[in-house]
């Protein structure tokens, strides 16, 4: 039963939790490298890893191999896995299945090596995903669609997980996903906290933890967005609440762009929609993980979005500064979908 990504214990398994760099994680080295400074620089912060040392914590010897027998749960949850189940290949853990409709096959069973994954590995089984990995809870069918039809044609080059998935799932079963997800509401959880200062932070499994002596440093350019349970967050728990904290003042600095644009670019409820909900088959940002809007503005900006419906944005990323991107998706983030 595999767990979002791969999701069983960094802490436990040490270097095996590269065996399933999935979704996002290896655009930060594939990337062509920004040719703008500003841009480099956010690449260590907009892309996860799937590992990096806390300096702050002590040198500890290896923890032994978790016990296959181990019997897993997560707060509010009347489900329970063992480590063994959690760490088969044939299906997800779903912590919370009355939360969501019945999903079809595609979402949540792995049916032979290789691809195409099952939906729910990266998205969760109610489409709500993670820091890491996109919510599809509430877009259009036919962005959804339109997305992965980008991907199989290799429109949308990352990341390339998503180009593997496009290339092998049929038509039948992308249009099960596509409605299902479609279908279902998004339920935003991350809390968006304006702040000079945040914790000096580590990655593990692809999320940014503050280091364990507390030591702050300031936020400068940056989003630092973390779970507040990183242990419930690597199990799939998709109900752990995340923290996105952003610069002060750019939320009301970002709701101008959204309403009025820059003296370069467009106002981005011109296409998104009021307060950013979405509008037709344009897609919502209201309520969307703050540091995935900047991923996707940068892929924007480096041209690795080039299907037609991506022209607008391309243009548009470009005419934003880093500070423009950062600000608005603190802005977008705080609202309500």
């Amino acid at each position: 039963m595999r767990v979002g990504r791969s999701k069983l214990p960094a802490m436990l398994l040490g270097a095996a939790i590269l065996i399933f760099a999935s979704c996002e994680f290896a655009d930060a080295q594939t990337a062509p490298q920004p040719p703008d400074a500003e841009i480099r620089a956010a690449m260590a912060w907009v892309f996860p890893k799937a590992h990096s040392p806390d300096p702050s914590a002590p040198r500890l010897a290896r923890k032994p191999k978790p016990e296959p027998n181990e019997v897993v749960r997560v707060p509010g949850s009347t489900q329970s896995y063992t480590r063994a189940q959690l760490d088969a290949d044939d299906s997800i853990a779903d912590w919370f299945p009355h939360d969501h409709p019945s999903p079809p096959r595609i979402v949540m069973v792995h049916r032979k090596p290789g691809f195409p994954l099952p939906c729910a590995d990266c998205h969760m089984p109610n489409g709500q995903g993670d820091i890491t990995s996109p919510a599809l809870a509430g877009l259009p069918r036919e962005y959804i669609v339109e997305q992965l039809m980008a991907f199989r044609q290799g429109t949308r080059s990352t990341p390339l997980v998503m180009t593997r998935e496009a290339q092998s799932i049929n038509d039948a079963d992308l249009d099960l996903a596509s409605s299902y997800f479609s279908k279902l509401a998004y339920e935003p959880r991350t809390r968006v906290i304006e702040t000079a200062t945040v914790p000096r932070t580590h990655w593990v499994d692809f999320v940014l933890v503050p280091n364990r002596d507390g030591a702050r440093e300031p936020i400068g350019e940056r989003i630092i967005e973390t779970s507040t349970d990183i242990v419930s967050h690597i199990v799939g728990d998709y109900h752990v609440e995340n923290v996105a904290w952003v610069p002060p003042g750019s939320i009301a600095h970002g709701a101008v762009i959204a309403s009025k644009g820059t003296a370069k670019a467009l106002p981005c409820e011109s296409c998104h929609g009021p307060a950013l909900r979405g509008v037709g088959d344009t897609p919502p940002l209201a309520g969307r993980s703050p540091t995935y809007i900047v991923r996707e503005l940068i892929r924007f900006r480096l041209g690795q979005r080039t299907n037609s419906g991506a022209a607008p944005m391309r243009l548009e990323a470009l005419r934003l500064t880093l500070k423009d991107m950062i600000d608005v998706a603190a802005y977008a983030a705080s609202r309500e979908p």
